[in-house]
Formats: C-alpha cells, sequence, structure tokens
C-alpha cells in the first residue's frame, strides 16, 4: 500500500491524515483508529503506526487522551497548513527555481503558468487569506 516514494513508511501515513485533515475528511476533534486499527487496515507493523502518532502528537496535530484513544486537535489544520507551506518555501521553491533557471524560464512565464493554472483549476486553490 505504501512505499510509492523514498519516504519512511510512518512519513508517508504522516503524509496520508495531513492530506485527510486538509481535504476535511478527517476533522478537528474527531477521534482517531486506534494504533492497532490502523495498523490492519494500512497493512503495516503497529510499531509503524506509533511511530506516526507519535510524530504528529509532537507537532501537536493529535493529542492522546490516556485511555479513550488519539484524537485530532483543534489546530490540526492550521499547524499542518504551515508544516506544509514551511517544506514549500524551504525546500520545493528553492528546487524548482533551480531548474527553472537552470532552463532559463523568465519571471514573466513563470508567472504566466502559474496564473493559467489558478484559472483552470479554480476548486484547487485556497480562499484568499484575511
Amino acid at each position: 500500500m505504501f512505499q510509492e516514494n523514498n519516504k519512511a513508511i510512518y512519513l508517508q501515513i504522516a503524509e496520508r491524515v495531513h492530506d485527510d485533515v486538509l481535504s476535511g475528511a478527517l476533522s478537528p476533534g474527531r477521534r482517531l483508529p486506534s494504533v492497532r486499527e490502523y495498523a490492519a487496515a494500512v497493512q503495516v507493523n503497529p510499531n509503524t503506526v506509533m511511530r506516526t502518532y507519535e510524530l504528529l502528537a509532537r507537532d501537536g496535530i493529535i493529542t492522546n487522551r490516556r485511555g479513550i484513544g488519539f484524537f485530532l486537535t483543534d489546530e490540526a489544520p492550521a499547524i499542518i497548513r504551515d508544516l506544509r507551506i514551511a517544506r514549500l518555501m524551504n525546500s520545493e521553491l528553492p528546487a524548482l527555481f533551480r531548474r527553472v533557471a537552470l532552463l532559463g524560464v523568465t519571471p514573466d512565464e513563470l508567472a504566466a503558468a502559474y496564473a493559467r493554472y489558478l484559472a483552470e483549476n479554480p476548486a484547487k486553490t485556497a480562499p484568499a487569506a484575511d
């Protein structure tokens, strides 16, 4: 089920949780499956899921309520968005900009391509910040 890239499986599971939160499939306050339930559902070792849950808890995305289970925090969507923006700005964009510069793509060409993308994919764009 996993291993589609070179990322560790626990990180791929965390990315899936991030995606589910950002898409609205998982909402703040919702209880996550137990470690064993999630491990069985995605066919991985429970220790892998525990490692994922520990990472998500360390990032403030989930909290463990002893004896009850793991729950998404109210802040989860904002935390995930901030983490993804930081990764975009610090890693993904610099790599893209290196390729763009090597190919000689101008800033105007890049801006036009982005504007076309936004026009063709309006449902995929986020609302403007206040």
